[in-house]
């Protein structure tokens, strides 16, 4: 269904139920609402289970993403959902970029959350461009992450609708070996859905922006991958907001996107010898940055499925509505 608000219009997935608490599930980078297809309908009585495609993807208007204020573009769209949908507190449900966007709700309206689950979250401190535990910027600029990170044969073959497997860069290819760490039942429903994405720079990836240091590029102001720069977005106090819901965090041990060694974050591939020049710039550590910032939020469980990837409720889905449905059922 398609739901307008003051900013704009929003097609929403809903599951077998309208009846029940609300469980608004958000998609992550290069996806759309699609990818929770099978989590809605598997929902149990009692809950009424619901995912928005975020501006740009999916059926959803696409909005430009003025990066300047991070995730907040996504994040408000979705409490003006809430609020013209009458829902009322919901648990959010935040995959990758997803993740990002669920904790910005939280951060800025914490009376609208009854639970956050995190799965395979983008760390509090951005995509790239930090080191260390606290998110520590290697330049002021965030040089090393933004829209110039995009590989762009990947983003040409997106914005063609590249259905094959010819290249490394296909979009096919990279949900194979990056969204997932093994097949997949209904591959070409999810390629399908990646390539839902509105390429341009007001969307994905964004302005492009050139910087003298090394690797040579820093966040722009437009766009999906600036908005995730760590110059626009940081949640250094997430553990500041009242109330504090519980905090559910799922991962895929073997997640090669988000990961401590990221092969997606230019510092990583600079280490390897990938891109040349590097001057030592340690990769971010993202999963470790994320764990720092819960400790400081205080009621959190981590769980780590094993042979797993980037998307858990794809790859163990019985195994993540498990775990979801009982942290949801520890709000009642």
């Amino acid at each position: 269904m398609k739901v307008a608000t003051s900013r704009l219009t929003q097609n929403v997935l809903e599951g077998p139920s309208a009846e029940g608490e609300p469980v608004l599930f958000v998609h992550g980078n290069v996806s759309s609402a699609a990818f929770w297809r099978d989590t809605l309908a598997a929902m149990p009585e009692g809950y009424r289970a619901l995912a928005a495609d975020l501006r740009g993807f999916g059926e959803s208007d696409p909005a430009p993403v003025d990066a300047t204020r991070g995730l907040r573009d996504f994040s408000d769209d979705l409490a003006e959902l809430v609020e013209a949908m009458e829902l009322g507190p919901v648990h959010l449900v935040g995959w990758s970029m997803g993740g990002g966007v669920v904790m910005q709700l939280l951060r800025d309206r914490p009376a609208m959350v009854r639970s956050l689950t995190l799965v395979n979250p983008v760390s509090p401190y951005g995509y790239s461009g930090t080191e260390g535990p606290d998110g520590l910027l290697t330049h002021a600029d965030g040089t090393g992450a933004g829209a110039g990170a995009a590989n762009p044969d990947f983003v040409a073959r997106l914005a063609k609708g590249d259905m094959s497997d010819e290249a490394p860069t296909s979009p096919r290819t990279v949900f194979r070996t990056s969204y997932v760490a093994g097949p997949v039942a209904d591959e070409d429903f999810y390629v399908a859905s990646m390539l839902t994405t509105r390429v341009g720079e007001d969307n994905y990836p964004g302005d492009a922006v050139t910087s003298e240091a090394w690797p040579g590029v820093r966040p722009g102001v437009r766009g999906v991958l600036n908005a995730l720069a760590p110059t626009h977005f940081r949640l250094d106090d997430l553990h500041s907001v009242e109330p504090r819901p519980p905090i559910l965090w799922i991962r895929g041990a073997d997640d090669v996107i988000v990961s401590d060694a990221s092969p997606f974050d230019l510092a990583q591939l600079g280490l390897l010898g990938v891109v040349p020049g590097s001057p030592g710039t340690p990769a971010q550590p993202m999963v470790t940055q994320t764990r720092a910032v819960l400790e400081r939020y205080g009621d959190y469980r981590e769980v780590v499925l094993a042979a797993c990837g980037h998307s858990p409720h794809l790859e163990r889905p019985e195994e993540f509505r498990r775990l979801l449905v009982e942290h949801l059922q520890s709000r009642r």
